[in-house]
């Protein structure tokens, strides 16, 4: 038997298939204008006749109208997050267009969160913008960013953190100088936004840019706690509606 959860997110779309045990398969798609059609598109590309529950969560999540239930992405993001590390006892997520915090209990249950979905100020969103400035793929901002210092970048607005690359690329400032200085002051102002929950014990970074090291070693020296990720980190959100599906399925608790 298996379950299927799916994270119809601002950015892309993530879906996981679970077997009670581990993460089978799992597959993302670009969330696009019609964010109906690429939940809809990931559920038939992972769909299959031993899916007995299928759980949808995020912004689209009841776009889905196969989904057996629709589970708010806070409760899947820390599940997932806790199946994937069960040490952790936080969570901070930078997502395409937010980005939000989230405190565990010893259990595992979420206790309090925060989120952030009014500015696209340190997002992944934000990221990808300033990468497009410089010229540079962000899949390889790890490469990149490699040996070079960071330059002080003072807007965290989009447009005007835009206008003031575009003033230090015409003065000669070398592109990873400043491409450092994005993720330094991303994740400054991430963890200033954490910090607010009083976060202790280990923390579980999910999202897309939680793949890079560099975003998750910057964000562990301003956090100043242990920062931990994994391969599946950006599936958080679909793996633990994949869990959560499985348990009510099965009437335990993973």
């Amino acid at each position: 038997m298996l379950t299927l959860g799916i994270d119809s997110g601002s950015t892309t779309t993530k879906g996981a298939l679970f077997d009670g045990e581990k993460i089978v398969r799992t597959a993302i798609l670009p969330t696009s204008a019609n964010p109906k059609d690429s939940i809809t598109k990931l559920y038939d590309i992972l769909y299959n006749q031993d899916v007995a529950y299928t759980v949808s969560t995020g912004y689209g999540r009841a776009l889905l109208d196969q989904a057996d239930k629709q589970i708010t992405e806070i409760t899947c993001h820390a599940r997932g997050a806790a199946f994937l590390n069960p040490s952790i006892r936080a969570i901070v997520d930078i997502g395409g267009q937010d980005c939000k915090a989230i405190l565990l209990d010893n259990g595992l249950n979420v206790v309090d969160f925060i989120m952030n979905d009014k500015c696209a100020a340190g997002t992944g969103r934000f990221i990808e913008v300033m990468m497009r400035i410089l010229e540079e793929d962000i899949s390889n901002i790890d490469q990149f960013v490699e040996g070079h210092q960071p330059m002080n970048i003072t807007s965290m607005c989009t447009v005007f953190a835009e206008s003031e690359i575009v003033s230090l690329l015409a003065k000669g400032a070398d592109k990873g100088d400043i491409a450092l200085g994005i993720i330094n002051s991303i994740c400054r102002r991430t963890s200033f936004f954490a910090q607010k929950l009083n976060l202790s014990g280990d923390i579980f970074f999910s999202g897309g840019l939680a793949k890079f090291e560099i975003f998750r070693s910057t964000l562990e020296g301003y956090l100043k706690i242990p920062v931990h990720t994994s391969p599946l980190s950006q599936y958080a959100g679909a793996i633990g509606a994949a869990v959560i599906g499985y348990n009510k399925v099965n009437r335990t608790q993973i």
